[in-house]
């Protein structure tokens, strides 16, 4: 069973993390699993916070398709790389960690 990360980030976020099932928007194919803290939209995509996929490079991309869903940066605010996500490039869907394969 996936353990959530318990670090200062999901501390400063008020502590409430869930599991997303992330998803291509335009041909629906699971991207990833990813661990999301606090409330709101999901903008960013955390590089430590991805769960059964690593990306690489400076792109994440569909590995289905090929779409470009987002591109590398560094979240100043907190010193982090994340993928900062195009608008409508995903789906996400909440899901348990007791359904993580």
């Amino acid at each position: 069973m996936y353990k959530f990360q318990k670090d200062r980030f999901q501390k400063n976020r008020g502590g409430a993390s869930r599991v997303l099932d992330v998803t291509c928007d335009h041909c629906g194919q699971h991207l990833t699993y990813y661990q999301k803290d606090g409330p709101g939209m999901l903008k960013r995509m955390y590089v430590d916070r991805f769960i059964d996929y690593r990306p690489e490079g400076d792109k994440l991309a569909c590995q289905s398709c090929g779409r470009e869903l987002g591109l590398i940066m560094n979240y100043k605010k907190e010193d982090r790389l994340a993928y900062r996500l195009f608008a409508g490039a995903v789906n996400k869907k909440i899901i348990s960690q007791n359904k993580l394969p």
